[in-house]
């Protein structure tokens, strides 16, 4: 007993939190696994103060989690990266319609974005397209054999790093044709931080003592 609550409520508050969190995620895949990890806290709790309805309910969303999460990873998605101009309508559109988002990974993206793309020498603007659906916007420039990224942004739906594997590990290609020898990336994101050292980026410090990531790409 804590609190003088005893600790079969306790787990029952525990299973609790975890659901209710679990539906704050914007990541569906995030979303399944806790509220996988929830329901299957409020189903022992259930069971144990033998309370069949709650034990059997969170079972069969247990159960229902397992498979949406082998569905997900078992899936075949298809992957296409497109070139595209800078200057391209659904670009800028994208950006304004995911404005706030990108500048929680990106702050220095600000208003005077699309000016600084415009004026960019030697730009590369990608988008990456899954199942026929924008998933993701990599805007970068290039200068010698260095690429400079200006934004590499995934909207939320797609946020299980698949994007990226595909931008960054299959398709490689695209910047050795280019001559591209490292891939250079400001961070001011943890998450971001993270998810670019997942795709194989090493930390570094920058001339300006700013935090930075680079990818080697070998020949």
């Amino acid at each position: 007993m804590f609190l003088n609550i005893p600790l079969i409520e306790w787990i029952g508050y525990i299973g609790s939190v975890v659901v209710a969190i679990s539906l704050t995620m914007s990541s569906i895949v995030r979303l399944r696994w806790l509220n996988l990890a929830g329901s299957a806290v409020f189903s022992f709790y259930g069971f144990a103060i033998g309370s069949l309805p709650v034990g059997l309910l969170n079972l069969f969303i247990v159960i229902v989690n397992i498979y949406y999460l082998i569905s997900i990873y078992s899936r075949k998605d298809a992957y296409k990266l497109l070139s595209i101009k800078g200057d391209n309508a659904y670009v800028r559109y994208f950006l304004d319609y995911y404005q706030s988002e990108i500048r929680n990974f990106f702050p220095d993206f600000d208003e005077h974005a699309k000016k600084r793309m415009e004026e960019r020498e030697d730009p590369i603007s990608l988008i990456t397209l899954r199942n026929a659906a924008v998933a993701g916007i990599f805007l970068g420039h290039q200068q010698e054999d260095e690429v400079m990224v200006d934004l590499d942004f995934v909207i939320p739906e797609y946020r299980d790093m698949k994007p990226g594997q595909f931008l960054f590990e299959k398709n490689l290609h695209f910047f050795r044709k280019r001559g591209v020898k490292r891939i250079v990336s400001q961070v001011k994101n943890s998450k971001h931080q993270n998810y670019l050292k997942h795709m194989g980026f090493i930390e570094q410090q920058g001339p300006g003592q700013e935090n930075i990531l680079i990818k080697t790409i070998d020949n």
